[in-house]
Protein backbone atom coordinates (compact mmCIF):
# COMPACT_ATOMS: atom_id res chain seq x y z
CA UNK A 1 0.00 0.00 0.00
CA UNK A 2 1.00 3.65 -0.61
CA UNK A 3 -0.11 5.01 2.90
CA UNK A 4 -2.26 7.51 1.28
CA UNK A 5 -3.67 8.21 4.79
CA UNK A 6 -0.46 8.12 6.92
CA UNK A 7 -0.70 9.98 10.21
CA UNK A 8 -4.05 10.63 9.32
CA UNK A 9 -7.42 9.76 11.79
CA UNK A 10 -10.54 8.51 10.10
CA UNK A 11 -14.20 7.64 11.60
CA UNK A 12 -16.37 5.76 10.00
CA UNK A 13 -19.86 4.66 10.60
CA UNK A 14 -21.65 1.26 9.84
CA UNK A 15 -18.19 -0.26 9.89
CA UNK A 16 -18.84 -3.82 11.03
CA UNK A 17 -20.10 -4.76 7.57
CA UNK A 18 -20.38 -3.73 3.89
CA UNK A 19 -19.28 -0.29 2.67
CA UNK A 20 -17.86 1.01 5.92
CA UNK A 21 -16.26 -2.26 6.50
CA UNK A 22 -14.21 -2.14 3.29
CA UNK A 23 -13.78 1.47 3.88
CA UNK A 24 -12.35 1.38 7.28
CA UNK A 25 -9.91 -1.61 6.26
CA UNK A 26 -8.60 0.22 2.99
CA UNK A 27 -8.13 3.24 5.39
CA UNK A 28 -6.78 1.44 7.84
CA UNK A 29 -4.33 -0.28 5.18
CA UNK A 30 -3.46 3.56 3.95
CA UNK A 31 -1.84 4.09 7.18
CA UNK A 32 -5.31 5.64 8.49
CA UNK A 33 -5.92 5.68 12.56
CA UNK A 34 -9.51 4.35 12.49
CA UNK A 35 -12.03 4.60 14.86
CA UNK A 36 -14.80 1.43 13.59
CA UNK A 37 -18.22 3.17 14.59
CA UNK A 38 -21.36 0.32 14.98
CA UNK A 39 -24.99 0.21 16.82
CA UNK A 40 -23.18 -2.33 18.97
CA UNK A 41 -19.63 -2.46 20.29
CA UNK A 42 -18.78 -5.87 19.42
CA UNK A 43 -19.59 -5.71 16.10
CA UNK A 44 -16.60 -3.28 15.34
CA UNK A 45 -14.74 -4.81 17.16
CA UNK A 46 -14.05 -7.80 14.83
CA UNK A 47 -12.98 -5.19 12.36
CA UNK A 48 -10.71 -3.62 14.62
CA UNK A 49 -9.49 -7.32 15.04
CA UNK A 50 -8.29 -7.51 11.65
CA UNK A 51 -7.30 -4.30 11.30
CA UNK A 52 -5.00 -4.57 14.54
CA UNK A 53 -4.10 -8.15 13.47
CA UNK A 54 -2.38 -6.72 10.16
CA UNK A 55 -0.45 -4.19 12.40
CA UNK A 56 -2.82 -1.55 11.90
CA UNK A 57 -4.65 1.03 14.30
CA UNK A 58 -8.36 1.05 15.36
CA UNK A 59 -10.72 1.50 18.02
CA UNK A 60 -14.06 -0.32 18.11
CA UNK A 61 -16.56 1.96 19.27
CA UNK A 62 -20.88 1.18 19.76
CA UNK A 63 -23.11 4.10 18.64
CA UNK A 64 -26.10 5.05 17.35
CA UNK A 65 -25.91 7.67 15.15
CA UNK A 66 -29.26 9.21 15.38
CA UNK A 67 -28.40 9.83 19.18
CA UNK A 68 -26.61 13.33 19.10
CA UNK A 69 -24.81 13.04 22.57
CA UNK A 70 -23.71 9.45 21.68
CA UNK A 71 -21.94 10.70 18.12
CA UNK A 72 -20.45 13.81 20.01
CA UNK A 73 -18.88 11.07 22.59
CA UNK A 74 -18.27 8.67 19.96
CA UNK A 75 -16.03 12.05 18.29
CA UNK A 76 -14.97 12.84 21.64
CA UNK A 77 -13.55 9.14 22.19
CA UNK A 78 -11.49 9.26 18.88
CA UNK A 79 -10.01 12.60 19.27
CA UNK A 80 -8.77 11.20 23.07
CA UNK A 81 -7.30 8.09 21.66
CA UNK A 82 -5.73 9.23 18.40
CA UNK A 83 -5.12 12.97 19.03
CA UNK A 84 -7.32 14.08 16.58
CA UNK A 85 -9.62 14.09 13.47
CA UNK A 86 -9.46 14.23 9.82
CA UNK A 87 -11.91 12.29 8.22
CA UNK A 88 -15.61 10.83 8.76
CA UNK A 89 -17.28 8.71 6.76
CA UNK A 90 -21.01 8.38 7.32
CA UNK A 91 -22.33 5.41 6.08
CA UNK A 92 -24.46 3.84 8.11
CA UNK A 93 -28.22 2.63 7.58
CA UNK A 94 -31.24 1.49 8.61
CA UNK A 95 -33.31 0.71 5.51
CA UNK A 96 -37.15 -1.00 5.14
CA UNK A 97 -38.17 -1.49 1.52
CA UNK A 98 -42.32 -1.44 1.46
CA UNK A 99 -45.21 0.27 -0.28
CA UNK A 100 -46.10 4.04 0.64
CA UNK A 101 -49.23 2.40 2.66
CA UNK A 102 -47.24 0.66 4.58
CA UNK A 103 -45.16 3.35 6.10
CA UNK A 104 -45.24 3.78 9.85
CA UNK A 105 -44.25 6.76 11.92
CA UNK A 106 -41.62 4.40 14.22
CA UNK A 107 -39.96 3.18 10.13
CA UNK A 108 -40.05 6.82 9.26
CA UNK A 109 -38.19 7.99 12.63
CA UNK A 110 -35.70 5.18 12.39
CA UNK A 111 -34.68 5.79 8.76
CA UNK A 112 -34.43 9.26 9.09
CA UNK A 113 -32.67 9.08 12.56
CA UNK A 114 -29.83 6.91 11.42
CA UNK A 115 -29.85 7.77 7.39
CA UNK A 116 -30.23 11.76 7.51
CA UNK A 117 -30.15 12.64 11.31
CA UNK A 118 -26.91 10.92 11.89
CA UNK A 119 -25.01 12.73 9.31
CA UNK A 120 -26.08 15.83 10.59
CA UNK A 121 -25.03 15.57 14.14
CA UNK A 122 -21.57 13.70 12.93
CA UNK A 123 -20.93 16.94 10.66
CA UNK A 124 -21.58 18.73 13.69
CA UNK A 125 -20.09 17.14 16.30
CA UNK A 126 -16.75 16.18 13.62
CA UNK A 127 -16.25 20.25 12.07
CA UNK A 128 -14.77 21.58 15.08
CA UNK A 129 -11.79 18.62 15.66
CA UNK A 130 -11.19 19.44 11.81
CA UNK A 131 -10.66 22.96 11.72
CA UNK A 132 -8.38 22.85 15.06
CA UNK A 133 -6.44 20.85 12.47
CA UNK A 134 -6.88 22.99 9.56
CA UNK A 135 -9.20 21.09 7.87
CA UNK A 136 -10.52 17.95 7.06
CA UNK A 137 -12.67 15.71 4.36
CA UNK A 138 -16.42 14.42 5.57
CA UNK A 139 -17.75 11.59 3.28
CA UNK A 140 -21.33 10.64 3.26
CA UNK A 141 -22.95 7.59 1.27
CA UNK A 142 -25.96 8.51 -0.64
CA UNK A 143 -27.20 6.36 -3.41
CA UNK A 144 -27.92 6.48 -7.41
CA UNK A 145 -31.68 6.77 -6.06
CA UNK A 146 -31.31 10.27 -4.31
CA UNK A 147 -31.75 10.71 -8.49
CA UNK A 148 -33.97 8.20 -9.56
CA UNK A 149 -37.38 6.57 -8.30
CA UNK A 150 -37.55 3.57 -7.03
CA UNK A 151 -40.71 1.35 -6.25
CA UNK A 152 -41.41 0.59 -2.31
CA UNK A 153 -38.50 3.24 -1.68
CA UNK A 154 -40.08 6.38 -0.64
CA UNK A 155 -37.94 7.05 2.25
CA UNK A 156 -34.47 5.50 1.38
CA UNK A 157 -34.95 7.63 -2.16
CA UNK A 158 -35.94 10.99 -0.19
CA UNK A 159 -33.62 10.74 2.86
CA UNK A 160 -30.76 9.80 0.22
CA UNK A 161 -31.83 12.88 -1.63
CA UNK A 162 -31.29 14.78 1.46
CA UNK A 163 -28.17 13.71 2.11
CA UNK A 164 -26.86 15.76 -1.09
CA UNK A 165 -28.79 18.56 -0.10
CA UNK A 166 -26.46 18.46 3.14
CA UNK A 167 -23.53 17.82 1.67
CA UNK A 168 -23.57 20.66 -0.55
CA UNK A 169 -24.80 22.86 2.23
CA UNK A 170 -22.15 21.44 4.31
CA UNK A 171 -19.55 22.17 1.88
CA UNK A 172 -20.46 25.99 1.62
CA UNK A 173 -20.73 26.64 5.15
CA UNK A 174 -17.25 24.59 6.29
CA UNK A 175 -15.32 25.26 3.58
CA UNK A 176 -13.82 28.42 4.89
CA UNK A 177 -12.23 26.07 7.45
CA UNK A 178 -10.49 24.05 5.18
CA UNK A 179 -13.02 20.89 5.43
CA UNK A 180 -14.18 19.43 1.91
CA UNK A 181 -17.84 17.57 2.09
CA UNK A 182 -18.71 14.78 -0.44
CA UNK A 183 -21.07 12.24 -0.90
CA UNK A 184 -20.55 9.05 -3.03
CA UNK A 185 -23.49 7.56 -4.79
CA UNK A 186 -23.21 4.03 -5.68
CA UNK A 187 -25.75 2.10 -7.43
CA UNK A 188 -26.58 -1.99 -6.48
CA UNK A 189 -23.33 -3.03 -4.72
CA UNK A 190 -22.84 -6.75 -3.80
CA UNK A 191 -22.84 -6.88 -0.51
CA UNK A 192 -23.82 -9.93 1.80
CA UNK A 193 -26.68 -7.83 2.79
CA UNK A 194 -28.09 -6.86 -0.71
CA UNK A 195 -27.09 -10.90 -1.49
CA UNK A 196 -29.63 -11.80 1.45
CA UNK A 197 -32.37 -9.43 0.78
CA UNK A 198 -32.61 -10.16 -3.41
CA UNK A 199 -32.83 -13.56 -4.75
CA UNK A 200 -30.99 -14.36 -8.06
CA UNK A 201 -33.21 -13.15 -10.95
CA UNK A 202 -33.38 -9.66 -8.67
CA UNK A 203 -29.75 -9.48 -9.14
CA UNK A 204 -29.17 -10.60 -12.75
CA UNK A 205 -32.17 -7.53 -13.43
CA UNK A 206 -30.17 -5.21 -11.66
CA UNK A 207 -26.61 -6.69 -12.95
CA UNK A 208 -28.22 -6.47 -16.50
CA UNK A 209 -29.37 -2.17 -16.64
CA UNK A 210 -25.77 -1.45 -15.69
CA UNK A 211 -23.88 -0.50 -18.65
CA UNK A 212 -20.84 -2.33 -17.46
CA UNK A 213 -22.29 -5.12 -17.19
CA UNK A 214 -21.84 -6.10 -13.82
CA UNK A 215 -23.09 -5.03 -9.82
CA UNK A 216 -20.74 -2.49 -7.80
CA UNK A 217 -18.41 -4.04 -5.55
CA UNK A 218 -17.38 -2.98 -2.12
CA UNK A 219 -13.73 -2.42 -3.24
CA UNK A 220 -15.08 0.36 -5.84
CA UNK A 221 -17.17 2.38 -3.28
CA UNK A 222 -13.70 2.36 -0.70
CA UNK A 223 -11.47 3.47 -3.32
CA UNK A 224 -13.68 6.27 -4.39
CA UNK A 225 -14.21 7.36 -0.70
CA UNK A 226 -10.04 6.35 -0.10
CA UNK A 227 -9.90 9.31 -3.34
CA UNK A 228 -11.74 11.74 -1.28
CA UNK A 229 -9.94 11.25 1.77
CA UNK A 230 -6.55 11.63 0.43
CA UNK A 231 -4.75 15.17 -1.25
CA UNK A 232 -5.51 13.45 -4.21
CA UNK A 233 -8.98 15.44 -3.96
CA UNK A 234 -7.74 18.50 -2.02
CA UNK A 235 -10.10 21.09 -4.50
CA UNK A 236 -12.72 18.86 -4.70
CA UNK A 237 -15.86 20.02 -2.32
CA UNK A 238 -19.85 19.85 -2.45
CA UNK A 239 -19.91 16.74 -5.01
CA UNK A 240 -22.01 13.89 -5.49
CA UNK A 241 -19.45 11.17 -6.77
CA UNK A 242 -21.67 8.48 -8.72
CA UNK A 243 -20.09 5.10 -8.58
CA UNK A 244 -22.69 2.86 -10.78
CA UNK A 245 -21.18 1.55 -13.79
CA UNK A 246 -23.18 3.97 -16.02
CA UNK A 247 -26.79 3.34 -14.76
CA UNK A 248 -27.58 6.80 -13.92
CA UNK A 249 -26.66 7.73 -17.63
CA UNK A 250 -28.70 4.57 -19.07
CA UNK A 251 -31.81 5.14 -21.07
CA UNK A 252 -34.07 1.97 -19.87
Amino acid sequence: MSQRLSGRVALVTGASRGLGRAIAELFAAEGAAVAVLDLKEHWAQTVVDGITAQGGKALAIGCDVSDREAVQAAVARTVDTFGGLDVTVSSAMWNKYEPIADITPETLARMSGVGFDGIVWMTQAAAPHMARRGGGSMINIASVSALKGMVNALLYCGIKAGVGGLTRAAAVELGGQGIRVNAISPATVATEGVKAMLDEEALAQRKARIPLGRLGETDDIAQTALWLASEGSAFVSGQMITVDGGLANAIL
